[in-house]
């Protein structure tokens, strides 16, 4: 017994001849909320260290268009190196038999890599704020507040895409995505990852930014961020379908797991080098 799979489609919209995707609006939309979110947080001066936000507004509305470039550029060539680096050697490809194409814009072969986008974000905001004297650490904690609205509504467009699913199961919840070639019931993992690296991790560094003055601690933010989702993304790759043109590691390991271990010790390092800072002084 299994939950019908929802027939929505990957089309969110047409507008003539152009087909609007929902996992285009994951992006746009994470980008844009998380924008505001941002945002608001910057209003928030009590927030941040001396009462002084890490960037000015007109700054924030610059930075989105790099952030913006990152992720795409970082996440299609994250998933070459990481998932796929068969493609780097294939020839190129031809629309019509007439305009070549480089690997990295094969967009119909494979996907987007979460730790590319998150390494080439990084590198943009880095460059930025070099270029314009900003702290990047407290730049980096700003964003790493809004990241998880992003992976919560990218993390739905591939459940609605049906892609990324996960191993088969006969429990209560279970559903057989119409992607499958082999039709058998499966985890939602992708419902998971919405859950846990966006849902709850937004959840969880609301709490430590608002409650617990994590802000005030340059980097720390950056660190629950990298930890939280690094934690999420290891448990919820127990129960998601390896990739089947990846290699089969020893354990049970997967490539997601591999890739995520790095981000989970840098970020309980992160945390660690900032215990004590922000802390109110005691007189």
């Amino acid at each position: 017994m299994s939950l019908p799979f929802p027939d929505i489609g990957p089309v969110a919209v047409s507008i003539g001849p152009v087909p609007i995707r929902w996992y285009s609006l994951g992006y746009i939309g994470g980008l844009a909320l998380g924008w505001w979110y941002a945002a608001t947080l910057l209003k928030n001066i009590k927030l941040w260290p001396d009462n002084n936000a890490p960037i000015e507004r007109a700054k924030l509305d610059d930075i989105i268009f790099w952030v913006a470039i990152g992720v795409m550029a970082g996440g299609r060539l994250g998933y070459i190196f990481f998932y796929e680096p068969a493609i780097l050697i294939q020839p190129w490809e031809m629309l019509g038999g007439v305009v070549p194409f480089p690997p990295a814009l094969m967009l119909w072969h494979g996907g987007m890599s979460f730790h590319g986008g998150l390494i080439g974000v990084t590198l943009a905001g880095f460059l930025f704020c070099r270029k314009y004297k900003l702290d990047p650490l407290s730049v980096g904690d700003l964003f790493a507040t809004a990241a998880p609205i992003g992976i919560f509504l990218v993390r739905i467009a591939n459940f609605i895409n049906a892609e990324l699913y996960g191993r088969p199961w006969d429990g209560p919840w279970a559903m057989v995505f119409p992607t499958d070639p082999l039709q058998v019931a499966r985890h939602p993992s992708q419902l998971y990852e919405a859950a846990l690296e966006g849902l709850v991790l937004f959840i969880v560094i609301r709490i430590a930014t608002h409650s617990f003055d994590l802000l005030k601690r340059p980097g720390a933010t950056i660190g629950l961020f990298l930890a939280g989702y690094a934690a999420s993304r290891i448990f919820v790759e127990n129960f998601r379908e390896p990739d089947a043109h990846m290699p089969d590691f020893p354990l049970g390991i997967t490539m997601g797991m591999i890739l995520s271990l790095p981000m989970l010790l840098l970020g309980l390092w992160m945390i660690w080098r900032t215990r004590g800072q922000g802390a109110p002084e005691t007189k």
